[in-house]
């Protein structure tokens, strides 16, 4: 089973190698995260665990970027029988077979950003990655989170992927940026924060433990440490008569994998041109002849780490395997809904396109202004609805907001009155000075509804953005702009016939005022109300029964001006010099003093009968407009709209221009065309597990 597993997460890598295995794989693989202080060793264990020097060596910050190092174990002969026997016998083949610096057929090196190339030399390896570093960072200590993928193929290693990360560090030097520090800690938690991170944290066995800034980065993201393993370098430049016993047994800052001490080559060993053969020699007799750890030397040394790291893996892989099944079926799934979304390479016909937007246009317009949409929202109003809100609650609301008693006051009242009867003045309530009045205020129902239908012109553009949202009017972006040009055209000239129709019958609500209308208040109900409200009954009480009986109306005093003549209080004097004069009216002559009663219940029955054909115009045009409106706007935009595109687009002359494919949707069809190949062959792996 561990063999089938090891085989598995080996051709899943490869399979997902084209990835890049960054943000962009949609597969969070188990892998091997390394963390530490600068200079704490981390790179010297990588060496030691492949068995090669390959890591760029100095000073400083010298992993600059992302390592993602990717050990796949090549089968030299048929005998090995299994990964761990490989491991076992790691340094005795290389020390008896070929020398640690020298070329070796069954050893070699593969960078993703140089496809098909493979590096023999190690040493080539190295020099690739600084290479590439100062391609992406410059000559200068700068840092880059884009990383380097490695893929080194050696019968001498395990199956693992392991991510070399740059050190931590505190203090800026040379040209590296003021915050460099928090730039380092954010790279290392976004690789340490997924999931299947393993996090090998790399510590200084000689300073103390609870200070190591790779423990505590990891205590960030895995605070109980199931997920991280310790290690320990520089045991043997530990003070005499100390040890790490107790951090081995947990004592000191537990972790679920433990600890495992291992002993890397110095700077006077690299210098030297020690081998990594002789250094693991070196480590074993120093675990071996060492007090403090001779009966547990099994337990230490970069072969058991190793060994572990390959058991810790395994083990990851299978419980997370499921996961990672479900994962690559979801993406794929994902993938190629997009791809069929972008539509095939394979371009149709410039006809063809236009017929088809066109075609999709119309029905995506339809159906959203029916609410037959596919992708309805529970979230907010769209579409139809929205034009429902805009004539039953904006436009009605604005149409009942309407007071004509805001603009009519009674001065204008009993001015009209006068001027409506001429030179003979009328003994009754003329009608004409309620037309005029109400014809005044008819008109202010013009406002409201143009509003409305440039509200409604406002929805239909909404409704056209909302369309033209969906990705499959992105890949034509000429056409989808004429096509977004000619809809908001049409409706433009829409809106002269509508806004005419909309007004002739505001204009003829004010043309004919119908005084006959069953709904308007009657002249004798009109004068009966405003008698009972200047003069209203009084309730007289028999004395006897204490019941009222019944008392006629206070006598009235309409006809009684008390000799003031016909004006009564609207031009007078009591000066009888100037009245004996008879002087001139005043070039202006408004209304003034107070009201007779007359006057007073004229004015009344006036404003009653005001507001009651002004509601009955109110309720009229609430519902006639939006109809109009419905009519002249939104049923003919629905019918016409076909035709229009049609007459503008299919029968342009430069429709090869119009159907130029997005230099973007290009580009995103071939990463999802690639996605595809790759997670169904990731798919295919998984499924034969």
């Amino acid at each position: 089973m561990d063999e089938t597993l090891i085989a598995t997460i080996n051709k899943l890598q490869d399979a997902l190698a084209p990835l890049g295995g960054g943000s962009s794989s949609p597969v969070d693989l188990p892998q091997i995260t390394v963390v530490g202080s600068q200079s704490s060793g981390k790179s010297s264990v990588l060496e030691n665990i492949v068995g090669r020097d390959f890591l760029p060596r100095g000073t400083g910050i010298v992993t600059r970027r992302p390592l993602v190092l990717q050990l796949v174990t090549k089968r030299a002969t048929p005998s090995s029988t299994s990964a761990n026997q490989d491991l076992l016998q790691l340094n005795d083949t290389k020390s008896t077979v070929k020398g640690q610096d020298e070329d070796n057929a069954d050893e070699w090196g593969e960078f993703l950003h140089l496809p098909g190339k493979k590096f023999f030399n190690f040493e080539e390896i190295r020099q690739e990655i600084v290479n590439e570093t100062d391609a992406k960072t410059g000559s200068n200590a700068g840092i880059s989170a884009v990383p380097i993928n490695l893929r080194i193929y050696s019968p001498h290693v395990l199956t693992l992927t392991v991510v070399d990360l740059p050190g931590l560090t505190k203090v800026p030097v040379g040209d590296q940026p003021k915050d460099i520090e928090k730039q380092i800690k954010d790279m290392i938690l976004k690789f340490i924060s997924k999931p299947n991170a393993i996090i090998l944290a790399v510590n200084s066995a000689n300073a103390d433990l609870a200070n190591s800034d790779g423990l505590k980065l990891a205590r960030e993201v895995d605070p109980e440490g199931n997920r991280t393993i310790g290690v320990l370098t520089k045991i043997d430049l530990m003070d005499p008569g100390t040890d790490v016993i107790d951090i081995l047994a947990g004592r000191v800052i537990p972790l679920r994998y433990g600890y495992v001490p291992v002993i890397n080559r110095g700077q006077k060993d690299i210098e030297t041109k020690k081998t990594i053969r002789a250094a693991l020699n070196d480590e074993k007799a120093f675990f071996e002849n060492h007090p403090s750890y001779r009966s547990k030397a099994h337990f230490c040394g970069t072969p058991y780490l190793a060994k572990k790291l390959n058991s810790i893996l395994l083990h990851h892989i299978k419980q997370t395997l499921p996961e990672i099944k479900m994962r690559i079926e979801t993406a794929l799934k994902k993938y190629q809904s997009e791809l069929a979304t972008l539509g095939p390479e394979t371009m149709d016909s410039p006809n063809s396109v236009v017929l088809s937007t066109i075609t999709d246009f119309c029905k995506d317009y339809n159906g959203i202004l029916d609410g037959e949409a596919k992708d309805l929202s529970s979230m907010e109003l769209s579409g139809g609805a929205r034009i429902s809100f805009v004539f039953h609650e904006i436009y009605k609301n604005g149409v009942n907001a309407l007071d004509p008693f805001d603009q009519i006051k009674d001065a204008d009242i009993r001015t009209i009155m006068y001027n409506s009867s001429g030179a003979s003045p009328s003994l009754f309530v003329g009608t004409q000075a309620f037309e005029v009045l109400v014809k005044q205020q008819i008109r202010r129902f013009e406002d409201p509804s143009v509003r409305c239908i440039n509200l409604i012109f406002d929805e239909l553009v909404r409704i056209l953005t909302q369309i033209l949202q969906s990705p499959k009017y992105a890949r034509y972006p000429q056409l989808k702009e004429a096509l977004s040009n000619s809809f908001i055209e049409f409706l433009r000239a829409a809106l002269i016939p509508t806004q005419e129709f909309v007004l002739d019958v505001i204009r003829a609500e004010e043309t004919y005022i119908n005084t006959a209308h069953p709904d308007l208040l009657k002249g004798s109900q009109a004068m009966a109300m405003v008698q009972e409200k200047l003069h209203p009954r009084q309730v007289q009480v028999d004395p006897k029964t204490g019941k009222p009986i019944a008392s006629s109306p206070a006598p009235s005093t309409i006809d009684d001006d008390k000799g003031s003549g016909f004006f009564g209080g609207f031009f007078s004097s009591k000066n009888k010099k100037r009245l004996a004069a008879m002087e001139a009216p005043p070039p202006v002559l408004k209304a003034s003093g107070a009201m007779s009663d007359r006057e007073t219940m004229e004015t009344e029955v006036i404003k009653l009968l005001i507001q009651s054909y002004f509601g009955i115009v109110k309720r009229t045009v609430a519902d006639v407009i939006p109809k109009a409106v419905m009519l002249k706007l939104i049923v003919r935009s629905r019918n016409e709209i076909q035709k229009i595109l049609l007459e503008k687009l299919y029968g342009a002359n430069d429709l090869s221009d119009l159907v130029k494919e997005n230099e973007i949707t290009k580009q995103r069809r071939q990463e999802c065309i690639k996605m595809v190949e790759v997670l169904k062959h990731a798919n295919e792996i998984v499924s034969s597990v």
